[in-house]
């Protein structure tokens, strides 16, 4: 049983990745210095509201609103949010069918975390041989205890304001923090920036590659939006290996004529390239699915056999860019993008809606008048107050009743129930009959805004004494 299980099983191998220096690791750090001053600066940035936390990017969701700078999302948009998960998701196949992962390799929430932490690793222990020399020692030696012991600190520290700025997205940051170490924040906020803390610190710190190779799935089906033309990193067998493979540059191996009369190819087999990668594959083997595309290998080999290339580049051939499933992606995701914004600028300010009250259906007044009663209900969607007028048309000799209430001003983001009594007099019952009647809800500050019209049926009955 236990050879076995020796046998299914690999032990994890640590993974001390070399620093390296190059035009891709200058992306990824820009990159990651960009996503991170975003990511903990935005909750700080102010925004004038009267009505709500001056936050810029606020989600409340107490109060049911969503605030991205001058936008205001409410429950009822939420097909904005599903529009926006369709375009993410059509974007990342269109990329990857062009680029293959290189949303993994730059992007991606883990990478960024995990590329950050090892920086933190490489400035408190050193270089990658300090680092494994520092392994071997024994945790009773006193180096390590404060080399270990600090990196963890740091990584702690990072990890913790991490969730703790995740949380102020979602209540006022300044509020929050002094509410937070003064022990009055809601319980929510505490079990979820420690829930975040030891995630982000495990993941990030103890985890890392193993997160890529076991637990994302996107490792298993990228290759189901691959084709010969994606752009991959490639190590250029051809010029790499010879009939007797790669060697070191030793006495005879030095030039390039030497080499190719010894049958050699240019690779020097420095191994940079496997010391450099996070996820400790050998790119010289072929593409692989642990490969997170981060290209550090490129940065690495100074025979400049590694690169961004596709498997019909590497054949002779050339890389088509346009063809059908890149252009299908992108028609699509030009739609997707298109279609959400439309809806975005063209947003109304303000939303209202008309029901007939059905209990009872209509009053019979003592003149023989017919009287119907609706439900208006009018929502202001935006973060300051305005004026709107309720009126009525269609119906010939009807006449509106709300109760003063038939223009009225409604707070920022208010959300108000108002009852109306539609009045037919018994001279117009006959022409009025089967008729619908039409409210008009319209805007008095001079917003140039669409009316809303809403169509409600009056009800008379047949047989009236």
């Amino acid at each position: 049983m236990s050879e076995e299980a020796i046998q299914l099983y690999q032990k994890r191998i640590h993974i001390h990745p070399r620093s390296v220096k190059g035009p891709f690791r200058n992306l990824k750090t820009g990159i990651l210095t960009l996503a991170m001053t975003i990511y903990f600066l935005l909750p700080w940035l102010r925004w004038d509201r009267p009505n709500a936390p001056d936050q810029a990017v606020l989600y409340d969701l107490p109060g049911r609103h969503f605030y991205i700078f001058g936008l205001t999302i409410q429950v009822q948009d939420i097909f904005w949010l599903a529009g926006v998960l369709i375009i993410f998701a059509i974007l990342l196949f269109f990329v990857t069918g062009l680029a293959g992962r290189v949303w993994c390799g730059y992007f991606c929430f883990q990478t960024l975390w995990t590329d950050l932490f090892m920086m933190i690793e490489h400035w408190v222990q050193g270089e990658r041989p300090a680092r494994m020399r520092l392994d071997r020692k024994p945790w009773s030696n006193r180096d390590k205890l404060i080399k270990k012991g600090g990196t963890y600190a740091l990584w702690l520290v990072v990890a913790f304001w991490t969730g703790l700025s995740f949380t102020m997205y979602w209540v006022d940051a300044p509020t929050l923090v002094v509410e937070f170490f003064t022990g009055q924040a809601p319980y929510a906020a505490y079990f979820t920036t420690i829930f975040l803390t030891v995630t982000t610190f495990v993941m990030a710190g103890l985890a890392r590659e193993q997160v890529c190779i076991y637990m994302c799935p996107y490792a298993r089906f990228q290759s189901a939006m691959f084709d010969h033309d994606t752009l991959i990193i490639s190590y250029d067998q051809k010029r790499g290996e010879g009939p007797n493979g790669r060697a070191k540059p030793r006495r005879g191996f030095k030039t390039p004529e030497e080499r190719k009369a010894k049958g050699v190819g240019e690779c020097i087999d420095c191994g940079h390239c496997v010391l450099v990668c996070p996820v400790g594959i050998d790119i010289r083997d072929g593409l692989q699915y642990q490969c997170i595309s981060c290209a550090l290998c490129i940065d690495s080999c100074e025979q400049d056999l590694i690169n961004y290339t596709s498997e019909n580049a590497l054949n002779g051939g050339k890389t088509r860019f346009l063809r059908p499933k890149t252009v299908g992606y992108g028609v699509i995701l030009t739609a997707a993008t298109a279609t959400l914004a439309w809806s975005v600028l063209t947003r109304s300010p303000y939303t209202g809606t008309v029901e007939q009250i059905r209990q009872p259906l209509y009053t019979q007044l003592s003149d023989g008048g017919i009287r119907n009663a609706y439900e208006i209900k009018l929502n202001n969607k935006l973060t300051e107050p305005m004026k709107v007028g309720i009126r009525i048309e269609g119906l010939p000799g009807a006449t509106l009743d709300m109760s003063g209430m038939e223009e009225l001003e409604l707070a920022p983001q208010e959300r108000i129930k108002l009852f109306a009594r539609v009045q037919v007099p018994p001279s117009r019952l006959d022409s009025a009959s089967g008729d619908k009647i039409t409210f008009i809800i319209e805007a008095l500050d001079g917003a140039s805004v669409k009316p809303i019209r809403q169509q409600a049926p009056f009800y008379i009955p047949e047989h009236r004494g």
